[in-house]
């Protein structure tokens, strides 16, 4: 058995901001993807995937019992496929921000939900708000609490505006320019992240007024402007934001991003060589990068590990 592929994501904009109601976009990002197998000499990765898998279908068993009228499953397959040694085979690292449960959990949806809401009928925005939901119930297994737009992204495979909690859409995003001179990239920390602990210092943090204010006046504002800039193609004013949407972060997020990419950080917004981000909830994994001209990023960054995402 050999289930279809699931890509990893990337949300562009929106991490922390969506909590509070910020647009976001996320995009798909077919590097590395996952699909459910089985194997006749399973590796200490699947058999290790399998138990994770055991979990999930009993955790899965107690979400239809309790919400019958959000989701059911043909519990049964599921169960017999885990006792016959299914696993999740990933090319996607866990912990880097770019959804590697996301990936699974629309991986285990496509193969095992009833009723499924497909990608060949018209995504109305309530089948979509109702797929996050599920994605989201889902998710909570692996993170506690999930916005479920990681396996939202994953199962669709197309690129999601968030315009609030309520309110979200397929969109398109401007052709790549594979001769751009700009470019989106992903610099490998090397260090795993954990999204749960930093999610609770960002819920402590919500509980100071001022950390709320500058929320709203300044993280929210500046990531709305980015995802809007983006989207019409309008890099002049998306690199203005991003620059001041970076100082933000690296004023008021020190926390989620690993002490030694502090100077780096503000290094690129000294010399505007490039902006750095924040992928997924942080403290490790991968950071986001954003460059008007990616040949001296890569001087600037020639000590770490770039991947481009998107070039224009």
């Amino acid at each position: 058995m050999k289930g279809p592929l699931f890509y990893s994501k990337i949300l562009l904009f929106g991490e922390y901001g969506i909590i509070r109601d910020s647009k976001g976009l996320s995009i798909p990002y077919n590097f590395y993807n996952g699909a459910l197998k089985k194997s006749e000499a399973p590796t200490e990765e699947a058999i290790s995937s399998n138990r994770s898998l055991r979990s999930f279908a009993s955790y899965l068993q107690v979400l239809q019992t309790q919400q019958p009228e959000l989701v059911t499953f043909d519990l049964q397959t599921l169960q017999n496929d885990v006792e016959t040694g299914m696993y999740f085979d990933s090319s996607i690292p866990q912990g880097y921000g770019v959804g590697s449960s996301g990936a699974l959990v629309a991986a285990i949806y496509d193969k095992y939900a009833n009723n499924k809401i497909t990608v060949l009928e018209n995504l109305t925005r309530e089948k979509l708000l109702q797929l996050k939901n599920i994605f989201s119930q889902m998710e909570s297994f692996f993170h506690g609490k999930s916005s479920g737009l990681d396996p939202l992204n994953s199962y669709l495979s197309i690129p999601i505006l968030i315009n609030s909690k309520d309110n979200i859409e397929a969109t398109g995003i401007p052709t790549q320019s594979f001769d751009g001179k700009g470019a989106v990239f992903l610099l490998d920390s090397g260090i795993v992240g954990e999204t749960a602990p930093m999610v609770n210092i960002f819920m402590e943090n919500l509980k100071d007024k001022g950390f709320r204010t500058m929320l709203k006046n300044q993280f929210v504002k500046y990531t709305d402007a980015c995802v809007e800039n983006f989207l019409h193609g309008d890099m002049k004013s998306l690199f203005t934001n991003t620059k001041k949407l970076s100082k933000v972060v690296l004023n008021n997020f020190k926390p989620m991003i690993p002490e030694q990419f502090h100077g780096i950080w503000q290094h690129g917004i000294d010399t505007n060589d490039y902006y750095l981000k924040l992928c997924g909830s942080g403290g490790g994994g991968y950071i986001l990068g954003f460059t008007e001209d990616l040949e001296r990023a890569k001087i600037s960054l020639k000590d770490y590990k770039l991947e481009v995402v998107y070039q224009f």
